[in-house]
């Protein structure tokens, strides 16, 4: 079928709403070929990349409103590089992992790690959570925050298990986008290629003093841990404001672009309201809408940051998602393991909740003109 040509006047001004790498605001853009220029391609053991990674630690610790004793650390690797430094140097013996998408599927694939016992793995239907609950031995609770590939949003809440269990939170999709007090958690981890508007490569973590006492006491313990997966060495070079491999100069540029502008408007709390609007105004639309229904059924387990959206089989959803690429509006599609007839859409704090107005009338538009 050919491509709907939408009237210029629905087009939102940025077309991006991908779930990652996300949109990166323009002023972040020409910072960094700005100011930023002088920095790349300089040593990152000395004193001008130092201090941008200390400036960026202290960002995300006003951002997430640290209490004392939580420090920021960050390491090389991106997210995918926490779970199985988490299963070397986090997972004492044995966590529970909750999953609910994709994500939360590969850390507990990590976590089953054969120096360590079996996770107890508690996985719910596509579209829907499932809580924590305490099992004796187990010393790491974790799930995500927010599962991208889904859609689906989980509370961020302390599970009182065995003395010393940690709390490890998956955040890459929600960090920055959705309200939470992070002393419900020990470990809250995340890659800042989401709503902290720049590029994957780096992790960072907000971890608590037992966070702290659990890495040290393992990296202690004798167990192999490799020295790119340690986690005592990201706790070392972190409070030296450093990475132990090179980091990427233009993420932590722009990161620290993005958490300037979340900070100066508000902190989390502004932020959160801002993907609340975005999100509402597409579940609104959807639960209006005689083709169209959001995939997560209890509102309650909705995300504010990542919204799918299912539509009857009257409506092709691939064809939707190509037409709207045709017109610049880009990275609408499903997650592609979950094979769903969807668009996935994100409402991160980068996108402007005006834009998703103009993107509501431009699915019905070009809905309208694929059914003739």
């Amino acid at each position: 079928m050919a491509h709907v040509t939408l009237p210029r006047e629905i087009l939102p001004t940025d077309g991006r709403f991908g779930c990652g790498p996300s949109k990166v605001r323009p002023e972040q853009v020409q910072a960094l070929a700005g100011p930023g220029a002088v920095l790349l391609g300089t040593s990152h053991r000395q004193a001008p990349i130092k201090s941008l990674v200390g400036q960026v630690r202290m960002g995300l610790s006003d951002l997430l409103r640290l209490p004392d004793g939580y420090e920021i650390i960050l390491g090389n690797g991106g997210s995918t590089a926490f779970w199985d430094a988490a299963s070397f140097g986090l997972i004492e013996k044995r966590a529970q992992n909750l999953v609910f998408g994709e994500f939360g599927g590969k850390f507990a694939a990590a976590a089953g790690a054969p120096w360590l016992e079996a996770p107890d793995v508690r996985k719910a239907t596509p579209g829907s959570s499932v809580a924590a609950e305490p099992v004796e031995g187990v010393d790491v609770y974790a799930w995500p925050h927010n599962e991208t590939s889904t859609g689906v949003a989980a509370a961020v809440t302390r599970v009182a298990g065995d003395d010393g269990a940690l709390t490890v939170i998956d955040a890459t999709s929600a960090a920055g986008g959705i309200n939470f007090r992070v002393v419900e958690s020990d470990v809250y981890y995340f890659a800042p290629q989401k709503n902290l508007g720049s590029d994957g490569g780096l992790w960072f973590a907000a971890v608590s003093p037992a966070a702290i006492e659990r890495i040290e006491r393992i990296a202690a313990s004798g167990r192999y841990i490799p020295e790119f997966l340690s986690l005592k060495n990201a706790v070392d070079n972190s409070r030296l404001n450093q990475t132990l491999n090179t980091p990427a100069v233009s993420t932590l540029f722009l990161l620290d672009k993005q958490l300037e502008w979340i900070n100066e408007n508000g902190g989390l709390g502004w932020a959160a309201a801002r993907t609340a609007e975005s999100s509402g105004a597409l579940y609104d639309w959807a639960e209006a809408s005689p083709v169209a229904t959001p995939f997560v059924a209890d509102p309650a387990d909705r995300s504010p940051v990542v919204v799918t959206i299912d539509f009857d089989e009257s409506v092709d959803a691939a064809a939707v998602a190509a037409s709207l690429r045709s017109n610049g509006i880009v990275d609408t599609e499903p997650y592609r393991k979950l094979g769903r007839n969807q668009l996935r859409i994100a409402t991160f704090v980068s996108i402007e909740p005006d834009d998703v107005r103009q993107l509501i009338k431009s699915i019905d538009y070009t809905i309208d003109a694929m059914r003739g």
